[in-house]
């Protein structure tokens, strides 16, 4: 304990509270480049104490939910315009696969062609 606030969070750093299912907390500095698995990885590594009851076996399946939606391993914390220097919650289940229509890489496709028809020269 170095007398440091968990309110006080550095200007350039992400504080994340992430709460279990079970309803504990904890909380987490990340900076903004920190993307979704970083942060599961970290988390597991650095597992605390009091969530020995919910300890995964593996940090892949570790998911972030934010806001009510599923986070892709790879968005980082700056892409979802997160405030700096502000904690944040977000919510921390353990999921063996993700929720996804099977379709969802054909629609990804699909999108980014409808964004090319639509540059103004």
């Amino acid at each position: 304990s170095n007398g440091k606030m968990s309110s006080n969070v550095p200007a350039d750093m992400i504080n994340l509270r992430l709460i279990l299912v079970s309803g504990k907390t904890k909380e987490f500095l990340f900076s903004p480049n920190d993307s979704a698995s970083d942060i599961a990885k970290h988390v597991y590594d650095n597992w605390p104490m009091d969530w020995e009851e919910e300890q995964v076996s593996s940090p892949n399946i570790l998911r972030l939910i934010y806001q009510g939606r599923f986070l892709h391993g790879n968005v980082t914390l700056g892409a979802l315009k997160l405030p700096f220097g502000k904690t944040t919650v977000m919510h921390l289940v353990a999921r063996e696969t993700l929720p996804e229509p099977n379709s969802q890489g054909q629609r990804n496709r699909e999108k980014t062609g409808e964004s090319n028809c639509c540059v103004i020269l």
